[in-house]
């Protein structure tokens, strides 16, 4: 059983990162930022987090896209504004598809979503510094087993939304 954390869209905030880094360190097993920190790969606050490039992210070496794998399951990670993400999903189903991946993670919108489409499950965390169509800052936290994956939804404070848990299987 594997544990992975999901942020994005943090928009130049330092301690919250820290803060939830420090919360969740000892329980999963990766830290993915979704691109849109407006920090540079050098500052300690986004330590510790895999990292890509979003369209606000200037002067960053951060990559556009990344692949990783976390027990067994393949993820792509990409900031979304150059699969549109705004207004569809094919293109990143596409892209999941040509990189085989079970998992995509992708911010951009800042709006909370997660779908499984064609077998693939789709997971965007939303924002913890501009949250669009809801006004819980949100992270999230995938437990990876065997045979499901359960996503628990976090406000930036911590507080877990449990009503807005799910459980896919892939």
């Amino acid at each position: 059983m594997s544990k992975v954390l999901i942020i994005s869209d943090s928009h130049g905030l330092t301690k919250e990162l820290e803060i939830i880094r420090e919360r969740h360190l000892s329980e999963v097993d990766l830290m993915i930022h979704c691109g849109d920190s407006q920090l540079m790969p050098t500052d300690q606050s986004i330590s510790g987090y895999l990292t890509v490039m979003g369209n606000c992210d200037f002067g960053a070496e951060y990559p556009l896209e990344t692949t990783t794998e976390v027990a067994g399951r393949k993820f792509f990670i990409t900031h979304g504004h150059r699969y549109s993400v705004k207004s569809t999903l094919m293109n990143l189903k596409y892209k999941a598809e040509e990189v085989h991946a079970n998992i995509v993670c992708f911010g951009h919108s800042h709006v909370l979503g997660a779908e499984v489409v064609g077998g693939t499950l789709f997971i965007n965390p939303g924002s913890i510094r501009l949250p669009r169509e809801r006004l819980e800052k949100t992270y999230v936290i995938l437990d990876l087993q065997s045979d499901k994956i359960n996503m628990s939804v976090f406000e930036s404070s911590g507080r877990e939304l449990t009503k807005l848990a799910q459980e896919f299987t892939l």
